[in-house]
């Protein structure tokens, strides 16, 4: 996954208060469409230090959290560690450089993540096979915003032909609307976010 390196220089800083609040109303957004699931399995994908993931424990049966930086595990393991949770477990992987033949969720959520990925439509097929039939992906990302110009992330994207090209790998029941406005939170601009729900 792209910035994989960036991310391994600020694992240790990664909490801000900022990050920590978007990360609190993107899991708070999830949680509106995530139904009966405490016996089903997640996939924090592209989880960071789980900012994101820690505020769904109680909502899954159980969280993989899945990240390419090796860095950000470490800070997981240790959140594991220091409040002796019991319903995850972590794994460093890219799976624009991979295959996980075993692996399978019910849910996977993603937050600002696939902002980084290059190949998108690559990265969401992958997601599609690994989750279990009737499985939900949620996405978590920036609407298109043409202030933003980045030679390592894209300027967010549009709803629309986002849904589009879920629809052509085989996702159905695509759903997204935008949910959070910001100042200065996308590359010091103001930027919105929306939330997509997709179900194989």
């Amino acid at each position: 996954m792209g910035n994989t390196d960036k991310f391994e220089m600020i694992a240790h800083s990664y909490d801000t208060s900022e990050r920590i609040h978007i990360a609190k109303v993107s899991s708070d957004a999830i949680r509106e469409y995530v139904v009966d699931a405490n016996r089903k399995k997640a996939i924090d994908f592209g989880c960071g230090t789980g900012l994101v993931g820690m505020n769904l424990l109680n909502d899954f049966n159980s969280i993989l959290f899945l990240d390419t930086s090796q860095n950000m595990i470490n800070q997981i393991k240790q959140k594991i560690s220091d409040f002796n949770i019991q319903n995850v477990d972590t794994l460093c992987f890219d799976f624009e450089k991979g295959v996980l033949s075993d692996l399978r969720a019910d849910y996977i959520f993603m937050v600002q993540v696939l902002l980084h990925i290059n190949d998108v439509e690559f990265v969401l097929s992958k997601l599609f096979d690994v989750l279990n039939e009737g499985g939900h992906v949620l996405i978590v990302d920036f609407n298109k915003n043409e202030k933003v110009v980045s030679d390592i992330v894209h300027n967010g994207f549009n709803q629309a032909k986002l849904t589009d090209i879920m629809t052509k790998i085989g996702y159905k029941n695509i759903q997204s609307k935008t949910f959070y406005h910001g100042s200065k939170i996308f590359m010091g601009q103001d930027a919105s976010m929306f939330i997509l729900d997709a179900q194989k």
